[in-house]
């Protein structure tokens, strides 16, 4: 039922002219029956009759179109109103309904330049038209002030619209610029991941190269020897296939110049020596590698220890002076599998915030990504930080 509810309120919301019409036609009704048994408590004038009905039925019905055109809609109520004093009619609850009504809509829907004078000359009008009317004076003061009021009311609430309206725009604004931001830190570490890849290959083709030379001096020779560099050769070019798939795979922009030297990129078997550098620096590692080690593919092996190394600095960044840190490094069946943990203060520190600013998060997401992987971050149980991750191994 409630939801119902909510989803009517929605739609009437996205349909003011709807929600107008049903209220105006709500509020004719209900000022009909009040003007049916009203009394006039004494004052001059014609009791309520099919005239004055119509007049009351057609005037109030204006109010439809309070939002879209609030001044045009005042002016037709205090003609309504004037003409039913012309008339001779007593006071009636509709027309001054309806007017209070119009007062606001103009107050509310348009700017203040427009609505003070309007109102200014309602509120002239207003107690001309009581004064006809054989109010007494304090009335007339009382029912001023309501009128007044009614229009600060309309005010206020346009203020706080236009306010509402930059807070969105604001956020909006801000929600774009950090989802460009992101996309150029997205861009970055691809390049980044792009340039390790392109080292990863071109080693495996310099090797390949090597091997199809040494084969070649030795082909009528030492036969034995040629089978063995060409199966180093066939297993190297499937290596260097696979990573250039992924290469195309994670490049979007234009690739950089490749380097020049060929550097041996680290891997899993390089995260003791990682560890022991960060011990040295004061921050408390504890390390543990499960499992049978395997051969990994260059890219996995280059992922790995690149996500234990952005984990551990962010630990040592963001964890405080006191921290300790976990790091598990566990060789499973058909996957890889790296949990790095700390019981320092990363998620007051602004990490575990989703779509954070760190760089270094929008790369470990790329990594794993690439090569088919699941990645976890977020606060860990107990106070600290943690990162989950796990690499599919392909069965040899």
């Amino acid at each position: 039922m409630s939801e119902l509810i909510r989803s009517r309120r929605a739609w009437l919301g996205a349909h003011p002219l709807v929600a107008d019409a049903l209220t105006s036609a709500v509020l004719t009704l209900a000022c009909l029956l009040v003007a049916a048994f009203q009394d006039s408590y004494g004052l001059p004038g014609k009791q309520p009759d099919l005239v004055s009905g119509l007049i009351v039925g057609v005037v109030v019905m204006s109010l439809t179109l309070r939002r879209r055109m609030p001044v045009a809609v005042l002016a037709f109520v205090l003609v309504g109103c004037l003409t039913l004093t012309a008339l001779g009619y007593v006071p009636m609850l509709g027309p001054a309904a309806a007017y209070l009504i119009a007062i606001y809509s103009v107050a509310s829907h348009r700017g203040l330049a427009t609505s003070l004078p309007v109102g200014a000359f309602g509120l002239m009008l207003f107690i001309v038209s009581m004064a006809l009317d054989g109010y007494w004076f304090w009335q007339a003061v009382s029912n001023s002030v309501l009128l007044i009021g009614v229009w600060w009311i309309g005010r206020s609430l346009r203020l706080r619209r236009a306010y509402l309206d930059e807070l969105e725009a604001r956020a909006r604004r801000l929600e774009r610029a950090r989802e460009a931001d992101s996309r150029a830190a997205r861009a970055e570490e691809r390049s980044r991941i792009a340039r390790e890849l392109h080292d990863v290959v071109a080693h495996h083709v310099s090797v390949m190269t090597v091997q199809a030379g040494a084969a070649r001096r030795i082909l009528h020779r030492d036969p034995e020897a040629v089978q063995d560099a060409l199966s180093t050769i066939e297993q190297m070019g499937r290596t260097a296939l696979g990573e250039m798939r992924r290469l195309v795979g994670v490049l979007r922009t234009e690739a950089e110049p490749a380097r020049s030297e060929l550097s041996p990129q680290p891997g899993v078997h390089d995260v003791n020596g990682l560890v022991d550098q960060l011990r040295e620096t004061g921050l408390q590692v504890q390390l543990w590698i499960e499992g049978e080690s395997r051969a990994l593919s260059p890219g996995v092996d280059l992922a790995a220890f690149r996500l234990v190394q952005e984990a551990l600095t962010n630990t040592l960044k963001h964890a405080g002076p006191q921290a300790r840190a976990w790091v598990r490094i566990q060789y499973a069946d058909r996957q890889l599998e790296i949990e790095v943990e700390d019981d320092g203060r990363g998620l007051v520190a602004g990490l575990g915030r989703p779509g954070g600013n760190g760089h270094g998060l929008v790369g470990m997401r790329e990594r794993v990504a690439l090569y088919g992987g699941d990645l976890r971050i977020g606060p860990r149980s107990g106070g600290g930080f943690e990162v989950r991750a796990r690499f599919p191994l392909e069965v040899q």
